[in-house]
Order: structure tokens, then C-alpha cells, then sequence
């Protein structure tokens, strides 16, 4: 059950000002991409407490800012800002709660992830290099409704168990991070990767996904950290230049030049 707090101040100004703009430029960013719309939900966990940073379920996605922003903790009681949290909460506390690894959530209705849990005998697969990511398996909830119970968001993160991705039978999917910039990032790539696989399967072919050795391969010349910071460099800059970000949200959300310089080559 969600329960709001009386206290309304807004987001904590020194706590959690990054984390709210960095939930709300990511879930903008992610609307623009066609990854969210009128539905779904970005969470940042914030260290040390019970506690994360995820929209005012009511507002627009596509016009969510860091004001909009709530505080809320595994209880799901409102600790900081005004209005309530989306009715799927249970998806983000019983994630976090059971990951202490995780530190951002990510719930989509992506059409994409919808249809593989609806295809007979047909399993997501890693398909292009960046999908290396979810080699470990990319499991299904069998549970097609709204997830907004304790019980239901439990069941969620028991199917998604170690992995970094589950999809929501008729529903959509959830993906986990490291980071907010992590999250878009992956985000982006599993999209990329849906439309690959769904690409070869409308060809009338049989698909061909990575294999063990491919990965292996793949990972070697991995450069996570550098990639995640080079690509939301990018889809920033991006959002800026389109309108999708205002102005003033640039400076502390564009990478440093000692943030997008490699360390090594490979």
C-alpha cells in the first residue's frame, strides 16, 4: 500500500538534486527514444538509505522534471515532495531490496519486449555486441497484470533472480544497473537488440544469436564505463539540441573531457 507523507518540501536540495535530474533527464531522454510514453517509470536508489528518487506517478513523461521527483522509501511512504508515486511501485522496492548491486530500475511497456512474451517456441536472444550484457538469460514473469502488490513485486525480482533483464508476460519488461546513465544506455541496446532478432525473424529466417565464444570475444574489447559516458554524452547532447532537455539541465548532466577518455584502447 503506498502511503504519503504530511511533510511536502520537495526533493532533498544537497541529497538527492542529482539524482532527481539525472531520473528526470533519463526518463525525457527515454520517452524520445520510444522507450517509455505515456506509462513506465525510471528509479534511482539513493546510497546508504532504504530509500529512492522516482516520478510523481501522474505526470507526463514527456515533460517529467527533477521538481516532479519524489523520495520514497522501501515502505513505499513519500519521504520527500508533493504527490504520489506510480502505481507500480512494488516493481522498484522489491527489486532493490532484493539486489543490493542494483542502483537504478527501469519498468517499460517497450512493444518490442511485449511481443517475444507472446511468440510460441521464441526466446530473446543476445543478438548484436552490446547484447552481450544479458548473456546470463533474459527470463519471463509469468504474471501479465499490473504489479502493485508486495507479493507480485516479489515474484517479479525472484524472476529476475541475478540477471539484468525480465519481461513481463503481455506487459512489458524491467531492466536493472549500475547507474542512471547505465540504465538509459542498456536501455537502448535492448531495443536495439529486440528489433535485430525481430528483424531476422520477419525475414523468415532462422536467427542466428551470439554464441558462448562470440561473447567471450566481445567482452575482451569491452570498455563499459567509457561507452556508458560516450553514449549518454550523445543522447544529452542530443535531447538538448531537439528541445527535449531544457537548456539549463546541460552542464551538470554532460559528461566531463576526464569522464570520456579512454584509459586504454581495448
Amino acid at each position: 500500500m503506498v502511503m504519503q507523507a504530511t511533510r511536502k518540501t520537495g526533493v532533498a536540495p544537497q541529497a538527492n538534486d542529482t539524482r532527481a535530474l539525472e531520473a528526470a533527464a533519463a526518463t525525457r531522454m527515454l520517452v524520445a527514444e520510444r522507450i517509455l510514453d505515456y506509462s513506465g517509470h525510471v528509479s534511482i536508489r539513493i546510497p546508504g538509505q532504504d530509500a529512492f528518487v522516482i516520478q510523481i506517478g501522474s505526470n507526463s513523461r514527456a515533460e517529467v522534471e527533477p521538481e516532479s521527483m519524489l523520495v520514497v522509501d522501501f515502505d513505499g511512504k513519500v519521504l520527500e515532495g508533493r504527490g504520489q508515486p506510480p502505481s507500480e511501485i512494488p516493481i522498484h522496492i522489491e527489486i532493490l531490496k532484493a539486489r543490493p548491486d542494483v542502483q537504478a530500475v527501469l519498468h517499460s511497456h517497450m512493444e518490442l519486449a511485449i511481443a517475444f512474451t507472446m511468440m510460441e517456441g521464441v526466446t530473446l536472444q543476445p543478438m548484436r555486441a552490446r547484447a552481450s550484457r544479458w548473456k546470463s538469460g533474459i527470463p519471463t514473469d509469468p504474471d501479465p497484470s499490473h504489479i502493485k502488490t508486495k507479493e507480485q513485486g516479489r515474484a517479479l525480482a525472484k524472476t529476475l533472480g541475478p540477471h539484468h533483464a525480465v519481461l513481463m508476460r503481455a506487459h512489458g519488461l524491467t531492466l536493472v544497473a549500475e547507474s542512471a546513465q547505465a540504465l538509459f544506455i542498456d536501455a537502448v541496446h535492448f531495443k536495439e537488440n529486440a528489433t535485430a532478432q525481430m528483424q531476422a525473424l520477419q525475414a523468415g529466417t532462422k536467427p542466428l544469436p551470439l554464441t558462448d565464444g562470440e561473447i567471450e570475444q566481445i567482452e575482451k574489447m569491452e570498455m563499459r564505463d567509457w561507452h556508458i559516458q560516450k553514449l549518454w554524452n550523445y543522447y544529452v547532447r542530443k535531447g538538448l539540441k531537439e528541445g527535449v532537455l531544457p537548456d539549463e539541465w546541460g552542464a551538470p548532466l554532460i559528461p566531463s573531457a576526464d569522464m570520456l577518455t579512454r584509459d586504454r584502447t581495448y
